[in-house]
């Protein structure tokens, strides 16, 4: 009798989920569907052959050979050619180019003269990636024919061509970059999304089912048994522990297929073992698994559901702290956002898989991970109960 009540509720938490068009929708479709479309912008890694104009005030062989310089950099192209700065400024304003260089008169004669002439550099700000991109450009071909330079002087003072070559510059800056090989945003940005992704959907999937359930009106009691709301007949904790088996078993493939497909089929790196990684996963998913639930029993229609987790979207991913570091965060904000999953998650994460940190340095974050799903446990039983038993008492009167 006992296995057959046990069976028949896992039925039923089957059918309910299986039978909720949003919710396939955003579990399945949100997380398949965003493995793909959310890396595409970041497919390129970083912008390339951003269009900008020169203005040459110059007109010297030199300065005609920085124009070449700086178009053949492969973070800028030079696509307008204009006599003065402030029509230069207007192509800008209009959008037809991202930025502009300007090289200003006697440019050559002053180099020639040891003086050090000002170049204009500017950048449309609005993109932050766009503008770094152009300023990036621009210092590279800048610093190159400043060295050629540099190093011209050296061998007309009569210094060796060796010696003038290796130390023009009293400083050798050798950049080596530790866990982001290519300096791209596909492998910084997508790891951490990815997080977000499951955490967000998740939340919406148990809002959108609980919800769902308790906003329908009962009049009376012979209801709950003839319409089968068998989320009134079980005790509560029989009902979340089900539904917790349930749902923790369908993320874990979806998890397991962002870590594993997606990581490999854009060259992410997977420094974690998986037995690691579960021991993040499993607190992780519990924690908001308990958290949707307590969404779904205070909101008074299921449509809130998303509504509600849309808009937390973008405050947690800039308080998780690989966007912006958490130190130029106020306190407060700080302290809401580790009340949320998906902050000590996202860390947890990065260190663990793309850091390659060791599972026992992450002590506070699993420590963190497993509080929460102990509180938000608790919490979801304590409303689902009250719930439960208003009903019911409702019904009955």
């Amino acid at each position: 009798m006992l296995i057959m009540t046990w069976t028949k509720l896992f039925k039923s938490e089957l059918n309910a989920v299986f039978t909720n068009g949003p919710l396939l929708v955003t579990v399945f479709a949100g997380v398949i569907f965003y493995s793909f479309l959310y890396p595409l912008p970041y497919s390129e890694q970083t912008p390339q052959q951003q269009k900008i104009a020169i203005v040459n005030l110059d007109q010297s062989q030199l300065s005609r050979t920085l124009e070449r310089m700086v178009d053949a950099t492969p973070q800028i192209k030079i696509t307008e050619q204009v006599n003065n700065i402030t029509d230069a400024k207007l192509l800008v304003t209009q959008g037809k180019v991202q930025g502009l260089l300007l090289i200003p008169p006697n440019f050559y004669r002053d180099l020639l003269l040891k003086k050090s002439p000002s170049l204009i550099l500017a950048g449309n700000a609005t993109y932050f990636l766009v503008y770094g991109t152009i300023i990036e450009g621009l210092g590279r071909s800048i610093g190159t024919l400043s060295a050629e330079m540099k190093v011209t002087r050296m061998l007309i003072d009569g210094d060796n061509i060796a010696l003038a070559s290796s130390q023009y510059s009293p400083i050798t800056l050798n950049m080596k970059p530790t866990f982001n090989a290519s300096i791209g945003y596909l492998y910084y940005v997508v790891p951490a999304v990815f997080i977000l992704i499951l955490h967000q959907t998740l939340l919406i999937a148990m809002g959108l089912i609980t919800a769902g359930q308790f906003e329908k009106k009962i009049n009376n009691s012979a209801e709950i048994t003839a319409k089968g709301y068998y989320w009134l007949q079980y005790p509560v904790w029989k009902i979340i522990l089900v539904r917790t088996i349930l749902i923790l078993t369908i993320y874990l493939f979806l998890t397991f297929y962002y870590f594993g497909y997606s990581f490999e089929s854009y060259g992410i790196s997977r420094l974690a073992s998986i037995e690691d990684l579960l021991v993040l996963i499993f607190p992780f998913l519990l924690s908001v698994i308990f958290l949707g639930i307590i969404l779904g029993l205070l909101i008074p229609r299921k449509e809130l559901a998303t509504l509600i987790i849309l808009l937390t979207s973008l405050p947690l991913i800039f308080t998780a702290g690989f966007i912006w570091p958490t130190s130029n965060i106020p306190m407060t904000i700080n302290i809401i956002a580790q009340f949320f999953p998906s902050t000590p998650a996202i860390t947890g994460f990065l260190r663990l898989n793309q850091m390659g940190d060791s599972i026992e340095n992450l002590v506070e974050i699993r420590q963190q991970l497993w509080l929460l799903t102990l509180l938000y446990a608790t919490i979801a039983m304590l409303l689902m109960s009250h719930k439960q038993h208003t009903i019911k008492n409702k019904s009955t009167k």
